[in-house]
């Protein structure tokens, strides 16, 4: 495989799916940066603040070169029409009803938006052509794996929840659509994302609100948990990255290089995206309360159902690909958020 080179954007046109989302705003605000011309299209549903949506939307508006549209993914005809008249190079599928536990609490709305929603965004990449659909996937769909850290070539069929389920799901139908259609198609599967604007919902949100207020953190599986904590701006550069590293049917199956997820039959291939270190919780936990310079009260739980004890990231592929690697120290994008939360709430 050869490194990608970085292309200039010349005006290109990439609709991004989920633009008042954590992960979206970051995107658009990158391309926009570039010199992309960017399309949001945000459902704006009430799973958490509203009203934090709505400043990533009117912060992006701010600038000459992005517009957006709020409806429902599962609008099909409302997508079908932004997408016609945006007339998209590039789509970069990032929105979906995200959360492992709410997953427990409202399953159909998990395959509402992340299933139909995104069968949605794939017949439009179809009848489109764009030249390469982006959609994200998770860490989650490794599911009971316990071998790690995660590679893409690893099987990927025990997930333990819903989300996790319909996340691998759409990677079926991203392969399907690639296969038939020589839709060029890259899933990229996210290892717990954090940094400023993140979600309410979050580990690293919740921990800060909650140790400056005073009230108890709830720390599961008694603090013996791992993750690959990975800073949203890192993320948003290596998608930026991806989206020149256009996949390539192989001319024969067995063309494809050791190590590359890339499908012997099909223009398709699912990249990790990590920080490739596996960080205890409880040292994430004691980073927050050395940047705050305040204790939490500690509630130690046991595990959740459908959690898993850890999550650690293989980016060799990425790195491959792209020449580029997440590297950004949890430390540091701990102080980053709390500075932004500190500002952004004045506590």
């Amino acid at each position: 495989m050869r490194v990608a080179e970085q292309v200039k954007a010349d005006g290109r046109r990439v609709l991004i799916t989920g633009t008042a989302g954590f992960i979206g705003f970051h995107l658009a605000r990158l391309l926009l940066d570039e010199g992309f011309r960017v399309h949001g299209y945000d459902g704006m549903t009430d799973y958490y603040d509203v009203r934090l949506k709505q400043r990533r939307h009117a912060m992006l508006l701010q600038h000459p070169g992005f517009s957006a549209d709020e409806a429902l993914l599962e609008d099909q005809a409302r997508f079908d029409a932004v997408a016609d008249a945006f007339r998209p190079d590039v789509i970069v599928h990032l929105a979906a009803q995200a959360g492992v536990r709410y997953s427990l609490e409202n399953p159909r709305a998990y395959l509402d938006a992340n299933v139909i929603g995104t069968f949605n965004v794939m017949e439009a990449a179809r009848r489109l052509q764009v030249t390469h659909l982006l959609m994200a996937s998770t860490s989650s769909v490794y599911g009971a794996n316990e071998d790690m850290p995660f590679a893409e070539t690893d099987k990927a069929d025990t997930q333990l929840t819903i989300y996790a389920a319909t996340k691998k799901a759409t990677e079926s139908m991203g392969h399907a659509y690639a296969h038939l259609w020589h839709l060029p198609t890259t899933m990229f599967r996210f290892f717990t994302v954090y940094g400023p604007w993140g979600r309410p919902d979050l580990a690293l949100f919740k921990f800060v609100d909650a140790i400056l207020e005073g009230r108890p953190i709830d720390i599961y599986n008694h603090g013996d948990m791992y993750r690959d904590f990975t800073y949203v701006d890192d993320l948003v550069r290596a998608i930026r990255l991806l989206i020149d590293a256009v996949p390539v049917r192989p001319e024969t199956p067995d063309a494809v290089a050791a190590g590359d997820s890339l499908s012997p039959v099909a223009p398709y291939r699912v990249v990790n995206i990590g920080n490739s270190d596996k960080v205890r919780l409880l040292d994430f936990v004691d980073a927050i309360e050395e940047c705050l310079g305040q204790k939490a009260i500690r509630n130690y739980m046991p595990m959740q159902m459908g959690d898993v004890p850890a999550t650690w990231a293989d980016a060799t592929l990425l790195q491959r690909l792209t020449g580029y690697r997440p590297q950004t120290d949890f430390r540091d994008g701990i102080a980053r958020f709390v500075g932004w939360f500190r500002e952004y709430y004045g506590k």
